[in-house]
Formats: structure tokens, C-alpha cells, sequence
């Protein structure tokens, strides 16, 4: 019977370990397989087309060349390799300042002979409309419509997924604002996490230990909003003021939060590690002269650097996966910072705030997720560096 119970506890272990790991890894596939999907959509909507006159020679424009024409950022078609002629813009919606109610009939019957019409008799212009509605072999130029490629999407600086005609989806400033407020945030968290972690695992009584750890680690159990509300009552109004800027939502106050949020973890991890640096070395170190602060400096934190590595890599991971705090204090301002005291926008926030507007396997839905495929490997890259870190370590002091 004995044997029997060992025997189920330890199937029923490896089917646990290997229901895991598949869930895990179906759940990669899901993210990798809905994020490459958006390279596989097209610039504009489906049904609609951009018609010129049959006198303009430009065949080809990227999404933010046409988000400048619909803009008039782009007054010109000589600036975008056309003729010298001054650009008109005509949405469907425009209908109503050409043409009258009887023109237009009252389902729109006539609105696709008539637009194409207005554009034929204007060099200029560019038109958006549903495809469905032109007249059979229109005497117009078609823009040609392509799929989205990496290219736009990873080098891309512009982040406006609602746009129309043409959405963009650059996620550079995404991606700065996440990699500077989590930069920054572990600036802040670091010196701090490792000066109060040596405090209590080498100087700190244990009367003073047993009071302080508790508290470090109920910090742990803080939800993040309560930060959030933290620093948008306390934190964003103080930077606003001691640094004189019109808004305190910024880089730097959702750098600030996250290292708060951040500090318990790194300094729960980081002096459990020293206190469970072997007695020998603390005694040899002694024995040879070297001073409690010389003992701390040159031999715990060294021969203690593994499990302070992980400390740091479970708190940059919570700073660069954070949602709720940074959406609240860093302003949500989907622009490439240029100074930690703009207001920006992160991946995770990003996510947050829009996958519930964004249509369900549309280019908005799929771009979301290929966010999260940048925070995997983001989060990855991290991880691989602590591996290293931690194996260079325990090589050194085994």
C-alpha cells in the first residue's frame, strides 16, 4: 500500500510538471501565433481603397505618409515623389460639403459615380471611400495597398492605432518608456534594497530584524492602485512643484513608485541570500584582519551576489511588468521621451488601457499582443543575464 501511494504521488507530480509546462508553452504559441498576425494585415481597412486622379503618377505610400496627407502635414505631392500639385483629401463624410441630399440619393446610391467624378475633375485630390461603392472601372489610380511590415512596426515613432485612413503601430516610444522608467526605477530601488538588506542581515539586532522584515515584506501585499493613488496625490503635485513643470505625470514619478514597489522584493531576496552566506568564510575573513565592514563588502555581498542577482531580477521584472501605478503617474502620453520628466507611456500600460477597445483579431487586437512578445523577450534577455551573473558567481566560490 505504501509503495502504491509513493508510486501515485509521483505520477501524480510528473503530470502536474508536464501540464505546466504544456499550458506554459500553448500559452507562448498563443502570443507568438496572435502577434505575428499583424504583419499579415494591411495598411488600410478592409473595403476601403485611396483613389487619385489618373494624372498623378504616385503609386505607393507608407502609413505615416498617409497619416501626413490626411493630417496636412503634407501639403504637396512633390514631397512625396508626385507632381507638383497642392493635395485635396476627401472622406466619405465629406460627401455633404460637394454634393446635396437629391445628388447623393437617398441610400448614397449616386455617391460612388459622383466621387469619382470629383476626383477625375481634381488632379490633386486623394479619396478614401469603401471599394464597394465606385462604379465599375473607375478611370482613377489606385494606392496599393500593402501589409504591414516589421519595419514600420519596430522602428516606427509614431504609436496611433485608431488612426484612419492608415493606423500606425511604431512602438519605439512604447518600448523607450518602458526600458527608461524601468531603468530608472532600478536606479532608484537598487542602492537603497542592498543598503537596507545588509542592514538587516549584518548590522540590525534581531530584536530591530524581527520588527523591520514583517514590514518590508507586507509591503509586497499592497495592491498596485494603492501605489498609484499614492503617487498621484503625493509623488506627481511634489515633482511638479520642485521641479517647476506644468503636469507631474512623468517618467520620473512612475520611476519613483515602481522603485517603491519594487524595494521589498529586492531586499527580501537580497538578505536572505546574506544571511545564508556560509559562517566559514565570515570567520576566515576575520581571522585574517579584515574589518566587519571588509568582511561585508569583500566577501558576503560577493559570495552572496546569486541571490542578490535574483532579488534585482524579481524586481526589474515587477517594475517592467507593472499596468496600473505607471497608468496612473507617467502622464500616458504615447510619445518617444526625450527626458525622464516627460510624461510617457509603457508596453504593460499600453495593453491595460486599450485590449478592451481593440476589436477582437483586428491589426489594434494583434498589436497588443505582439507588445507582449517584446515584453517576453524583454523580461528573457533579463533573465538570461542573471543566469549568467548567478553561474559566474557560484563558479567563483564553490
Amino acid at each position: 500500500m505504501k509503495r502504491f501511494l509513493e508510486r501515485a504521488v509521483k505520477w501524480l507530480l510528473t503530470a502536474s510538471g508536464f501540464v505546466t509546462s504544456l499550458v506554459i508553452l500553448l500559452i507562448i504559441a498563443f502570443l507568438f501565433t496572435e502577434g505575428a498576425g499583424l504583419f499579415r494585415e494591411h495598411v488600410l481597412e478592409d473595403g476601403y481603397v485611396l483613389v487619385l486622379n489618373r494624372e498623378n503618377t504616385v503609386k505607393e505610400l507608407s502609413a505615416a505618409e498617409i497619416k501626413a496627407i490626411f493630417d496636412e502635414d503634407v501639403t504637396n505631392w512633390n514631397e512625396l515623389g508626385g507632381p507638383d500639385m497642392a493635395i485635396g483629401t476627401f472622406r466619405l463624410e465629406d460627401a455633404d460639403d460637394y454634393f446635396t441630399e437629391e445628388q447623393l440619393g437617398p441610400q448614397y446610391e449616386n455617391a460612388g459615380s459622383l466621387i469619382a467624378a470629383l476626383v477625375e475633375s481634381r488632379p490633386g485630390m486623394i479619396a478614401f471611400i469603401p471599394e464597394s461603392m465606385l462604379p465599375e472601372d473607375p478611370n482613377l489610380n489606385f494606392i496599393k495597398d500593402k501589409t504591414i511590415s516589421p519595419g514600420e512596426v519596430l522602428a516606427g515613432s509614431e504609436w496611433f492605432p485608431t488612426a484612419t485612413p492608415a493606423p500606425l503601430f511604431g512602438i519605439w516610444p512604447l518600448l523607450s518608456g518602458t526600458l527608461w522608467v524601468s531603468l530608472f526605477a532600478i536606479l532608484f530601488a537598487l542602492p537603497f534594497g542592498i543598503s537596507i538588506a545588509v542592514y538587516m542581515a549584518e548590522v540590525a539586532s534581531g530584536r530591530v530584524r524581527n520588527i523591520l522584515k514583517p514590514i518590508i515584506e507586507l509591503l509586497n501585499g499592497i495592491p498596485s492602485v494603492v501605489y498609484g493613488f499614492f503617487g498621484l496625490i503625493v509623488i506627481v503635485p511634489l515633482l511638479q512643484q520642485v521641479f517647476g513643470l506644468p503636469v507631474g505625470e512623468s517618467g520620473l514619478a512612475g520611476s519613483i513608485v515602481l522603485a517603491i514597489m519594487a524595494l521589498p522584493t529586492i531586499v527580501t531576496v537580497a538578505e536572505d541570500a546574506m544571511r545564508n552566506c556560509p559562517r566559514s568564510l565570515r570567520e576566515a575573513s576575520l581571522a585574517l584582519g579584515a574589518t566587519k565592514w571588509q568582511t561585508i563588502s569583500r566577501v558576503v555581498i560577493p559570495a552572496s551576489m546569486s541571490g542578490i542577482a535574483s532579488g534585482v531580477v524579481l524586481g526589474i521584472g515587477r517594475a517592467i511588468g507593472e499596468t496600473m501605478a505607471v497608468l496612473m503617474v507617467t502622464g500616458n502620453a504615447a510619445v518617444v521621451p526625450t527626458s525622464i520628466l516627460e510624461p510617457l507611456r509603457t508596453i504593460p500600460a499600453t495593453i491595460a488601457a486599450e485590449l478592451g477597445e481593440a476589436p477582437a483579431g483586428g491589426a489594434h487586437y494583434q498589436s497588443l499582443f505582439l507588445l507582449g512578445v517584446i515584453l517576453f523577450f524583454i523580461t528573457f534577455i533579463i533573465n538570461l543575464c542573471v543566469e549568467y551573473i548567478s553561474s559566474r558567481s557560484k563558479a567563483k566560490y564553490n
